[in-house]
């Protein structure tokens, strides 16, 4: 039986309220107030009928009427925990009136591309972009007859530029801030350009980075939002997935039908986890910002210190800052990164991900600040002890100060 709470009376409580409880019917797990993990494979039909409409619905070839509800199938098309968390995700992005998931972040920006851009379509993307985003355009795309054009990340009239003159130009893929240089891109003039073109052209942005907190792709006029909710989403590293919201619905529907041919969507206990997690979104972001915060702010009263204004002080979103942050220290690039639980609290070099692209660099103990915020640096600590890159960082930045 259909899950969607969307099928009921709208929600009339402010987003950060309908998240806690939207998309579940306690009805449909014996009253339990969270709920239960499906994992049955395959769904008992009502009849044969009902079995055609919902292979129908499931499939994009119809929709659902206003207040109607379908059978489910079977779990590679859509299970409860995946509807379920996708009415509750909505909320969290401004703008976004359907969402779906799927088992990765890169899962999600495959099923996008094989969505909207065919066998000879074209594609503005931004530069860098994160590695896997390279080598899904490089390896996979390309050789399948599909065109990118390359744009530099914060170059507004390059971008608008190639949005105006590329034959068959389907999408338009921002990463904004972009991976590993955190370079910036104007969503807004961006989506200007592509709706001035006679044909559609979606503009699609990867908000990993800084959503859903400080940065809402959907309200500037981008017709996709697309996570990594490996990152902040679940905000604890210890499950994958991936997240696409838009404002039309009918995309969804098309990325749904997309999804249930290639297999990839989100399991149900990983659905269960990240439905718990998102209530405390927000607050994990802006506490994570913070932290990072004061971590800049010791490091930029370095001596040293040469940091790009551009790179210590992002672009601030209305809602806030990005909880990254980069510094420059004598011969080093550091990237202060207050994102995951887990996730190291200093990493060296800034595009330690991205070495192929990035000058190498290694460690220095150059650079040593006397004062950093114990509460910030345990708080962001990828793991106890002197080994790894937590107890590296700790050592450059004054050696062991006896944090747990």
């Amino acid at each position: 039986m259909d899950t969607r709470e969307s099928r009921k009376a709208p929600y009339i409580v402010r987003p950060s309220t309908a998240i806690l409880t939207r998309g579940f019917d306690p009805q449909f797990s014996v009253g339990s107030a969270r709920p239960a993990v499906f994992r049955s494979s395959t769904y008992v039909f009502t009849s044969p009928e009902a079995a055609e409409r919902a292979f129908d619905v499931a499939l994009g070839r119809t929709h659902l009427a206003e207040g109607e509800t379908c059978d489910l199938i079977y779990a590679r098309l859509s299970h409860p925990n995946a509807q379920i968390l996708e009415d509750q995700i909505v909320p969290l992005e401004p703008g976004a009136e359907a969402a779906a998931v799927f088992n990765s972040g890169m899962a999600a920006i495959s099923t996008a591309f094989f969505t909207f851009c065919g066998t000879g379509a074209s594609f503005v993307y931004t530069t860098p972009v994160y590695g896997g985003t390279q080598h899904l355009i490089h390896q996979v795309l390309e050789p399948l007859g599909m065109h990118g054009v390359a744009v530099p990340a914060g170059d507004g009239s390059a971008l608008a530029e190639a949005i105006a003159t590329t034959d068959r130009l389907r999408m338009v893929f921002i990463e904004t801030p972009a991976n590993p240089t955190l370079r910036m891109t104007d969503i807004a003039a961006g989506c200007r350009a592509a709706a001035l073109r006679e044909d559609r052209v979606l503009v699609a942005v990867d908000n990993t980075f800084l959503g859903p907190t400080f940065q809402h792709p959907l309200t500037l006029g981008a017709d996709l939002a697309i996570y990594s909710a490996t990152k902040y989403l679940s905000g604890f590293s210890d499950m994958l997935g991936g997240v696409i919201l838009s404002r039309d619905p009918e995309l969804v529907t098309q990325l749904r039908g997309t999804r249930a041919l290639l297999g990839n969507i989100l399991q149900p206990d990983e659905c269960w986890l990240l439905d718990g997690r998102l209530p405390t979104v927000t607050l994990r972001m802006n506490r994570q910002s913070k932290n990072a915060e004061r971590i800049v702010r010791a490091l930029t009263g370095h001596p040293g210190n040469r940091a790009d204004p551009l790179s210590v002080a992002l672009h601030r979103p209305r809602a806030g800052q990005d909880p990254r942050r980069a510094v420059q220290v004598p011969g080093r690039d550091f990237l202060v990164r207050a994102s995951r639980r887990e996730e190291s609290s200093l990493r060296v070099p800034a595009a330690a991900q991205n070495r192929s692209r990035c000058r190498q660099s290694r460690w220095s103990r150059d650079a040593r600040v006397s004062s950093v915020d114990d509460d910030a640096l345990r708080a962001l600590r990828g793991r106890k002890g002197q080994g790894g890159y937590y107890g590296r960082a700790r050592a450059d930045l004054g050696g062991n100060r006896g944090l747990a």
